[in-house]
């Protein structure tokens, strides 16, 4: 074959390969860790940088050509990607929802993820390492937020974040952390009863214990507790 036919032959060979059709995908699955996905899903995704944790995004498609499979995502940011930075309220598992869209190597997908409302991730029991919470929309180059505020609690004014432990006051319905009443965490834990300062008959704050006759309501303590 002379180099002229060679040429002719390899440039034919990848005029073919890039016309390779692309087709959208219902499915795929990442025969690796052998995990099916489909658009509508929250996955982790392997980062360049393995000392970073997996990066969170939701597939918004799947689409091949010849052998190569790609998803189309949408990044969630975790607060510390954020312009703004982590701040105290941002809870361990907290990412927001960014108008940031990308396409990435479906092989490069490490597991499935949930990625809960707020509200939902509040009430489960136990939050596992796939478990996230998304409260905000994050505007990738403004740093602005949507909602650009959220309700605030305790004497400190700040938004609720679901990994401290926060105590409830029966007369107000307002929530406090232990240090902003200057109780430590086992007192917390152990109280029978709790009214603010504000509710309280003498002026400041007060526990009170159930020796009565009728037994009234214990005082409400949470927090979440994190599976390790």
């Amino acid at each position: 074959m002379t180099l002229f036919a060679y040429t002719l032959a390899t440039t034919s060979m990848a005029k073919a390969k890039a016309k390779a059709p692309r087709r959208t995908l219902d499915s795929y699955t990442v025969k690796p860790i052998n995990i099916t996905v489909k658009p509508g899903d929250c996955v982790l995704m392997r980062p360049s940088d393995p000392s970073k944790p997996s990066y969170v995004a939701k597939i918004e498609r799947i689409e091949s050509r010849g052998h190569s499979v790609r998803v189309h995502v949408r990044w969630y940011y975790r607060p510390e990607d954020s312009i703004g930075g982590r701040r105290q309220f941002h809870g361990s598992k907290e990412v927001f929802q960014s108008d940031h869209y990308d396409t990435q190597s479906a092989d490069t997908i490490e597991g499935k993820c949930t990625v809960h409302s707020f509200k939902n991730y509040t009430t489960l029991d136990v939050v596992g390492n796939d478990d996230f919470f998304c409260r905000f929309e994050y505007n990738s180059s403004s740093g602005a937020f949507n909602p650009e505020s959220v309700a605030v609690y305790c004497k400190c004014e700040m938004p609720y974040n679901p990994d401290d432990l926060m105590v409830q006051c029966e007369g107000c319905s307002d929530w406090f952390h232990p240090a902003c009443i200057e109780m430590s965490a086992e007192e917390a834990n152990r109280l029978g009863h709790f009214f603010c300062e504000k509710c309280s008959s003498q002026g400041q704050k007060k526990v009170q214990s159930s020796h009565h006759g009728t037994r009234q309501s214990e005082a409400k303590v949470e927090t979440k507790r994190r599976r390790r």
